[in-house]
């Protein structure tokens, strides 16, 4: 893990990217039942294509929640005009699955990771902090005016060479009669020169295909959990394969994976890191994981004092992460990592 990646690319995605469409309107459905009922189990994904959207999954509630409505309200307020086809096949959880998470067990089995690293105050790799930045900005100079022919689509990627930018790129959707000229200039002047500052020795990449019109659904097919490396460390770290969006905290794929990235990043900044993994393991239906390991950079182990600060039984996680609030919608764009008004990135002493 000790300098693993020399020269590594990263990307993130706008929330108007199909796929963040559809994990956003997940995530608020989330809201929506945890906001009324807070012992909610919910398991929803959603799948958009040209005017149509599909939304299915295992619910088990009491709350009243009109899933197409909320769908409608997001896809509207992330910028989209276009009207929705929607189909709800939404059902009642499976009851072989109630059965072992009622007594706090996984609400299922597989591996999650978590990392940190002190090269960013985010504790995060330089690369996915600045992506991340470079998305959010786009999205920012598309609300607040200062770019009105930028549209809600889009996606930024940057390269790093032995700590130093050497590529940042974005790809945004845009107005009809938008100039790519414009377009390259506008994104130079109020993108990447106040992100990335001194674009000299920084190749810059504008919309390389020269037109980006048509975004959204009307472009391309978005689904669920189809983001899961923009998600985490933008595929420098390991990765259990479990997306986050659109499941309620008993799902260990999202809770166990915010608590090893709790877990890192308090190992970091209580000095027994430069760089952290944890990594934890589930079988569906037990309460203790099966495996719970940790590392520094040099492959020091840290499991003893991983497991003697923090607990990693679904319940336990979700107590002391405060994971049944309606908490989730924001996390479905720009990363579920490095935001300080979030449970899991707060540091503690060790």
């Amino acid at each position: 893990m000790n300098n693993l990646f020399t020269r590594y690319t990263t990307e993130s995605v706008t929330s108007g990217h199909p796929d963040k469409v559809c994990d956003q309107i997940s995530d608020a459905i989330l809201d929506a039942c945890l906001a009324q009922d807070p012992t909610s189990r919910v398991a929803v994904e959603t799948v958009g294509s040209h005017g149509m959207l599909f939304i299915g999954g295992e619910v088990r509630t009491n709350a009243d929640v009109k899933y197409a409505d909320i769908a409608r309200k997001v896809y509207k307020g992330i910028g989209y005009d276009e009207d929705l086809d929607i189909i709800d096949r939404v059902d009642v959880q499976s009851g072989d699955i109630a059965m072992g998470v009622d007594t706090g067990g996984a609400g299922d089995q597989g591996i999650m990771y978590g990392y940190a690293t002190d090269e960013t105050k985010e504790y995060l790799p330089l690369g996915v902090v600045l992506s991340h930045k470079l998305a959010r900005g786009l999205e920012k100079l598309r609300r607040d005016g200062t770019l009105p022919w930028l549209r809600p689509d889009g996606k930024t990627q940057v390269t790093i060479d032995n700590g130093r930018v050497i590529t940042g790129l974005a790809s945004t959707q845009h107005a009809e009669d938008a100039e790519l000229e414009d377009i390259r200039t506008g994104l130079t002047e109020h993108l990447f020169t106040p992100i990335l500052g001194d674009l000299a020795d920084i190749e810059i990449l504008v919309n390389p295909t020269g037109r980006f019109v048509q975004g959204g659904f009307a472009a391309d097919a978005g689904l669920t959990g189809r983001k899961i490396m923009v998600d985490t460390y933008g595929g420098l770290m390991p990765h259990g394969g479990g997306a986050f969006s659109g499941k309620d905290a008993t799902k260990v794929d999202r809770s166990a994976a915010y608590m090893a990235r709790f877990a890192a990043k308090n190992l970091v900044a209580n000095g027994y890191a430069k760089k952290a993994l944890v990594s934890v393991a589930y079988a569906i239906g037990r309460a203790e994981p099966v495996m719970i390991e940790a590392f520094d950079e040099n492959g020091k182990n840290l499991t003893d004092v991983v497991v003697k600060n923090f607990d990693f039984k679904p319940r336990s996680i979700i107590e002391r992460l405060g994971l049944t609030r309606p908490i989730f919608q924001k996390t479905a764009a720009y990363g579920h990592f490095g935001t300080d008004d979030r449970s899991w990135e707060m540091i503690e002493k060790m």
